[in-house]
């Protein structure tokens, strides 16, 4: 890991280096396209990548980063992230540490095991998403869209949901006004996830009866400070 000072923000990079077959040049950009591998020969014997360099490359991005690789055939391979950050102050920025700690704490000692309904069409959303709540100890059922949450919700009862607004099939908001008359379900919290994050967006949520609202890409503090409003409740 290196830190290199670039006027008032820090750029942060990891590199992973291996000794291993290496890559040519022109197969180098194909390895962030989901299931490629610059060799299709290789991947019995040394394994593909998969999804995993793409969801990698694709949250780089989302932190304003970048991903990428430098390789000599035949000597091996070196993979690199730089995520650029803003330098801060570290007295400033203590008091807010300490309450996101605390957050997790409350949530993973008192409501462990609680069932969170996860709404997204997306699949990376998706992971990131249930790795989080799971990390706070939340129990989590996925949907990838409206009528699938609506059948959900019709059968079991969920501490909260968070639901994704555009989604195929049946859309968040419509998703909503359906579980809203399950008998039951009348007053669960359901907390709105979207890209769309202007105030005709928010209105639209609230107006459809969702109790709240968050961002894609979901910012963890934001999502265990919210959860745990509505959980309390």
């Amino acid at each position: 890991m290196s830190i290199e000072k670039i006027q008032n923000e820090e750029l942060l990079r990891f590199e992973v280096i291996d000794t291993g077959i290496g890559i040519l040049s022109e197969d180098q950009a194909r390895l962030f396209n989901a299931f490629e591998q610059a060799d299709n020969t290789t991947t019995r014997k040394y394994g593909g990548t998969g999804l995993w360099l793409a969801i990698n490359q694709r949250l780089a991005l989302l932190m304003g980063g970048d991903v990428g690789v430098k390789s000599t055939p035949g000597k091996g391979s070196t993979f690199w992230l730089d995520v650029q950050l803003g330098k801060g102050d570290p007295l400033a920025i203590e008091p807010d540490i300490a309450l996101t700690e605390k957050v997790r704490t409350v949530l993973h000692r008192e409501y462990q095991g609680k069932r969170i309904l996860l709404v997204e069409d997306e699949p990376l959303n998706q992971e990131v998403a249930a790795m989080l709540l799971k990390e706070v100890g939340l129990s989590v059922d996925l949907a990838e869209n409206g009528e699938q949450a609506v059948q959900l919700a019709r059968k079991n009862a969920y501490a909260a949901i968070l639901m994704d607004v555009q989604m195929p099939k049946q859309d968040g908001l419509s998703a909503t006004a359906a579980i809203r008359k399950i008998v039951g379900r009348e007053t669960v919290p359901i907390i709105a996830m979207t890209a769309n994050a202007f105030d005709e967006d928010k209105l639209k949520c609230f107006s459809a009866s969702m109790n709240d609202f968050l961002s894609n890409p979901v910012n963890p503090d934001c999502l265990f400070e919210t959860l745990l409003k509505w959980l309390v409740r």
